[in-house]
């Protein structure tokens, strides 16, 4: 149950959907309007581009799909299972989630393509790290099953179920968090362009610090 979860659990998921804010939005401003944290867009514009016969832009964003695909591969590959398990793989992935940041911001600081893999393959590998918590599987880089999973919880409450407190404190702090990622990500682009990028990977390697030293301690 969730009830059971330690309370660093609604932290994190509000700090990594903010993360996911911030990339995005960043994306949407700076990568040729390009989203890369969630997929359901850029597979319909695949698909408009084959219509129309777009090779180069559509070849651009099936390679964003697969860069998303990649990262969700290495996390699937280093973590145990997709349930809440503490290990010293997450502070490894959010360290590489990191340095896929800052490769992201490189290669778009010199107009190269290879930014946008990078930031799609970072942003997959964050939503592989996402946990089975009571039933339901919570995402950090959009929020559609949020929404969904939370309407479900608010009809079901509605007919006289049982209404979970907690998972649904959990899932207004990802969308707040996603939201206001966006916020910041729109004001900080707007001040640093792409150096804005320095700042969801600077709260990666937070995170993954913050996580190594919570993990020692629990292991001793």
């Amino acid at each position: 149950m969730i009830s059971k979860l330690p309370r660093w659990v609604e932290y994190g998921s509000f700090v990594l959907a903010l993360v996911a804010g911030l990339v995005n939005s960043i994306g949407l401003l700076g990568f040729k309007h390009q989203a890369v944290s969630h997929l359901s867009g850029t597979a319909t514009l695949v698909g408009t581009g084959v219509i129309n016969s777009n090779f180069s832009d559509t070849l651009h964003l099936v390679l964003i799909l697969l860069s998303f695909l990649i990262g969700s591969m290495i996390s699937g590959y280093f973590l145990r299972s997709g349930s809440l398990r503490l290990g010293r793989n997450y502070s490894r992935l959010l360290l590489l989630e990191a340095m896929f940041l800052l490769g992201s911001l490189y290669f778009l600081s010199e107009n190269s393509g290879y930014g946008h893999f990078l930031a799609s393959a970072a942003c997959g590998l964050q939503n592989a790290l996402a946990t089975t918590y009571s039933g339901a599987v919570v995402r950090t880089t959009h929020i559609t099953g949020i929404f969904t999973d939370l309407g479900i919880m608010l009809g079901a409450r509605i007919k006289g179920d049982l209404f979970d407190n907690r998972k649904a404190l959990l899932f207004l702090l990802i969308i707040a968090g996603f939201i206001s990622g966006g916020g910041l990500g729109a004001y900080f682009f707007n001040l640093l362009k792409f150096n804005a990028l320095f700042i969801p990977s600077g709260i990666c390697l937070l995170l993954a610090l913050s996580y190594a030293l919570y993990n020692a301690k629990s292991n001793r």
